[in-house]
């Protein structure tokens, strides 16, 4: 297969920095922005990737289509897509990048196994590919080294091996270290402000836990604008961990976490305008303190 056009389904903040790395490498990058709202026209403008309208001119367009989503879309997303490839004659390798547990990703290979498209499992670990960012995207299965033609194009593609599965469980279990600690720490200094005990923690993690802190104050404040996309990413790493034998119950309380924190004000920024904002970290939890569910 000779890679000249990707299709990018959803060119959202991911989405359009990953086509804008490849439309700047060389790829003709497009997306189907016909019931897309004003705000994914405008960050596909910006990154260069071309609309087509509709799902069926992406599949006879591209040679390969790129889901990168909000993680519990992703099923749905290929049922859409494998219907435009059935109307359109078409069957382009389908690269599913989201971080959707090995049992939804199987569900998908189904999908396109239905349709005569190949499928590529791919994850994506790390902020999008913008400046200095170093993201790095992980294939596996019968077509991760179509998938890691990429490379070629300014992405970093590690090849996992051609069994299923793979992709995703890295993804699974870094995620789970990332944005599941971050949910303990949002659940700690906000259940910290509200019982009078902020300084004390801060200084008591500055003394003994200073990694702690520092991943806390690094990651915390741009977490609220992405928290409604984790709830789904988190119900899927739970179900990643039921599925080995494990208890789900850790993620399904992150999922909740994730849920009430998307409600605030906070949680309703966008990620573009967030990074103009300015505050302190502790004014930053006293926010979310005062937004937050109450007994």
């Amino acid at each position: 297969m000779r890679l000249q056009t990707v299709g990018v389904m959803s060119p959202g903040d991911m989405g359009s920095a990953v086509g804008q790395v490849l439309a700047q490498h060389g790829l003709k990058a497009i997306a189907a922005l016909g019931e897309r709202s004003p705000r994914t026209r405008q960050l596909a403008a910006q990154a260069g990737i071309a609309d087509v309208g509709t799902l069926e001119n992406l599949v006879r367009q591209a040679d390969m289509v790129l889901s990168i989503l909000d993680p519990d879309a992703a099923v749905g997303a290929a049922q859409k897509v494998a219907e435009a490839m059935k109307s359109a004659g078409a069957a382009p390798l389908y690269a599913d990048c989201n971080s959707i547990s090995p049992q939804s990703a199987a569900k998908i290979r189904g999908i396109m196994q239905g349709v005569g498209a190949p499928f590529a499992e791919a994850s994506i670990i790390g902020a999008p590919p913008r400046g200095s960012s170093n993201t790095r995207i992980y294939a596996s299965g019968p077509q991760a080294e179509a998938f890691a033609q990429l490379a070629q194009f300014g992405l970093n593609v590690r090849v996992l091996g051609p069994e299923d599965g793979k992709a995703k469980a890295i993804k699974v279990c870094y995620a789970t270290i990332t944005k599941g600690t971050q949910a303990l720490c949002t659940e700690s200094m906000v259940t910290a402000k509200r019982l009078g005990v902020f300084g004390g923690l801060m200084a008591e993690l500055e003394g003994s836990q200073p990694g702690v802190l520092k991943f806390a104050q690094n990651g915390l404040q741009t977490m609220p604008p992405k928290a409604h996309r984790w709830i789904g990413e988190m119900n899927e790493l739970a179900a990643t961990y039921q599925g080995v034998g494990l208890t789900p119950r850790m993620l399904a309380g992150a999922a909740d976490l994730y849920t009430d924190v998307g409600k605030t004000a906070l949680g309703h920024e966008s990620p573009e305008g967030q990074r103009t904002v300015s505050r302190s970290f502790e004014e930053f939890i006293a926010q979310l303190e005062r937004e937050m569910p109450r007994a």
